[in-house]
């Protein structure tokens, strides 16, 4: 039976997800309504709205339905993630009289957890992943409760296995309220393949093709594509007809995800997990099928049958999409915060983000700023793409992971379709050098000394002119710049354009383009996506602590979750002290050489800022040659 055409729509999510949902609502002359907390009172999704209603947290189930009905809102579209795979939640829906744009919860119940949904496609017939305990180390446990590569660890030795498990416990009871493991044999060279698949309520299920998400990090997925570029004839046939055996054996209803695992050294495929909302690598499918599936998930919610058949359903050329996190990439993964001065998202291309110039970016939601997507005839082609848009995308204010993407992204490996989900845990992507940003970021200080009476970069059409004399510009180190001669140090340089913060120079006869914001103490530059920060030494130098002086500070911004040690306490070199956690990822802070606990200020609880001073650690007598090599490298940080 069909339901009334939906009017009224609540958006329970927030950043570019609930904004990509308000966008395709507004086109279907759907009544939008979006929910906001104290922090996001502002945020671009509540503008985006026709009308906006404030709830004490994403996560309040009674608190959005209510806000809900206070609309008068038809349905409810959970996005991902928050209140996406609650079962309570949608039941909490049904018996508002308000529908869900997704499955029933009963479906949710069966296959929002791992461990119930591996039971049900082994009745399906589906192979499934062998249990850890049968096939020995290495094994992987995962929350039986959640994804998105929370509560997840990898474990190859006995010795290792009640430290992962406790950790991945607290990460899955923190982010999912559930801490049930599941432990599984761990697949060391594998491709994380999944299908899309949309279910009406009248029988009808297609499947939308797959995609290939195996560039991860700490099994948190990095880029996605569609098609998937290496599996065989037959493993796509496999996987997408499991899919919709899958989706059609529980009764599935709207649009889900069927995640398998393909074994690059035997080929063999593996049902992981089904995923019972929308997911954020959506916009990939979107391209190679030219569909709008959160359209179609609201026609399904409204009761209507699938608009399509499966011989519908065609993939035109390839897509790429790149996840643009706030975190250090080069340097643990570690979450960043702060505030966005300098936004620039690429044209040309697909960019779904929810991030303004002056936006504070806190730890309290998930780091991801927003979505970069290339849609070409075929994967190169879109490769190519996706690398002048990360080129073209500058963030500047605090640390993302743009450079690191765009580094990825012209990977031979990347290229030639080699990366496997663990490729980025085996391998390291080299740091941006720092010479050409140098260059470029001295340019721009001298350019602003010759022209001081005009301030800091305007929208304004300007450029410099002059013929100054040479310029001694202090960024982390003297740099002597030479406008007249064209020259920066070493480096033959001529201006090309500066305008609206972009300096694009000729260095040594190549074209190298920043957006640059010049402070009074401190210069901040993009170029080829990475932020590069120059603060003048004599400014913050004296901030910076010895090295080897056992001080061990926060390296990001968070919660401590665990202290081990307590002033006094003598300590081995790598002995973890404290833990902290940010963004639901642990991090634990060990001992930089072996020594004597003190200036312990961290508790529970607290909440520390990057940089923070957490402990000391005094060197031990019998433990100086120790602290010659560890502590030179400073804190040690396990992830």
């Amino acid at each position: 039976m069909s339901n009334p055409p939906l009017r009224t729509l609540l958006v329970a999510n927030r950043g570019e997800i609930a904004l990509r949902v308000l966008r395709t609502a507004r086109r279907m002359g759907i009544r939008t309504v979006a929910i906001f907390t104290e922090a996001d009172r502002t945020a671009p999704h509540v503008r985006a709205a026709d009308r906006a209603i404030a709830v004490p947290s994403y996560l309040d189930i009674d608190a959005v339905v209510t806000a809900a009905g206070a609309a008068g809102a038809d349905a409810i579209h959970p996005g991902y993630g928050f209140l996406s795979e609650r079962a309570p939640f949608a039941r909490a829906v049904q018996e508002a009289g308000i529908v869900l744009v997704g499955p029933p919860a009963a479906v949710m119940d069966a296959m929002g957890r791992k461990d119930a949904a591996r039971e049900i496609a082994v009745a399906a017939g589906i192979p499934v992943v062998p249990r850890g305990e049968d096939a020995g180390y290495p094994v992987l446990v995962k929350a039986a409760a959640g994804g998105g590569g929370k509560g997840m660890r990898i474990v190859r030795a006995a010795q290792e296995y009640d430290e992962a498990m406790a950790a991945a416990r607290r990460e899955a009871l923190s982010a999912f309220g559930d801490d049930t493991m599941l432990v599984e044999r761990y697949v060391e060279h594998g491709r994380h393949i999944e299908v899309q698949i949309m279910a009406d309520a009248h029988g009808g299920v297609v499947h939308l093709h797959e995609r290939d998400c195996s560039s991860q990090r700490r099994h948190q997925k990095v880029i996605e594509e569609a098609p998937a570029p290496t599996i065989s004839p037959e493993t796509r046939e496999l996987v997408t007809s499991s899919a919709v055996a899958l989706a059609k054996h529980v009764g599935y209803r709207n649009a889900g995800t069927v995640e398998f695992l393909v074994d690059d050294d035997t080929g063999h495929a593996y049902f992981l997990e089904m995923n019972t909302r929308l997911q954020v690598e959506h916009p990939v499918t979107e391209a190679i099928t030219g569909l709008d599936l959160v359209e179609l998930q609201l026609r399904i919610a409204a009761g209507e049958p699938l608009p399509i058949a499966q011989s519908d359903v065609t993939a035109t050329g390839h897509a790429i999409e790149a996840r643009v996190y706030a975190e250090d990439s080069f340097h643990g993964f570690l979450p960043q915060a702060g505030v966005a001065s300098i936004v620039r998202w690429p044209a040309g291309v697909r960019v779904d983000q929810a991030l303004d110039p002056g936006q504070v970016v806190s730890t309290s939601f998930d780091p991801m700023l927003g979505k970069i997507i290339a849609h070409g005839a075929d994967r190169e082609a879109a490769r190519r793409s996706l690398l002048d848009a990360l080129d073209d995308t500058a963030i500047l204010g605090l640390t993302t992971n743009t450079g690191f993407l765009r580094a990825l992204v012209a990977s031979a490996e990347f290229r030639d379709a080699l990366i496997d989900t663990a490729w980025l845990d085996r391998n390291a992507l080299e740091e941006p050098g720092v010479d050409v940003p140098r260059v470029i970021a001295g340019w721009a200080n001298a350019a602003l000394a010759a022209d001081a009476d005009r301030g800091p970069f305007r929208a304004d059409g300007w450029r410099s002119g002059a013929d100054p004399a040479p310029t001694v510009v202090e960024l982390d180190r003297t740099v002597i710049v030479d406008r007249a001669g064209g020259r920066v140090d070493d480096y033959a340089v001529r201006e090309i354009l500066f305008e609206d913060a972009v300096l694009t120079l000729e260095v040594d006869g190549t074209a190298r383009s920043g957006i640059v914001d010049v402070r009074a103490h401190r210069t901040e530059l993009a170029y080829q996506g990475q932020r590069f920060v120059f603060a003048r030494p004599d400014i913050f130098g004296d901030q910076v602590a010895a090295a080897g002086d056992g001080v061990v500070t926060a390296p990001m911004p968070g919660t401590v979750i665990d202290v081990r040690v307590v002033n006094g306490d003598h300590v081995d070199a790598g002995q973890v002290m404290l833990v902290l956690e940010a963004m639901k990822m642990e991090l634990a802070l060990k001992a930089p050489f072996a020594g004597t606990v003190g200036g312990l200020t961290a508790a529970v609880g607290t909440k520390v800022a990057l940089g923070a001073v957490l402990v000391q650690v005094g060197a031990a007598t019998d433990a100086v040659d120790d602290a010659a090599g560890a502590a030179a490298a400073g804190p040690i940080i396990a992830g």
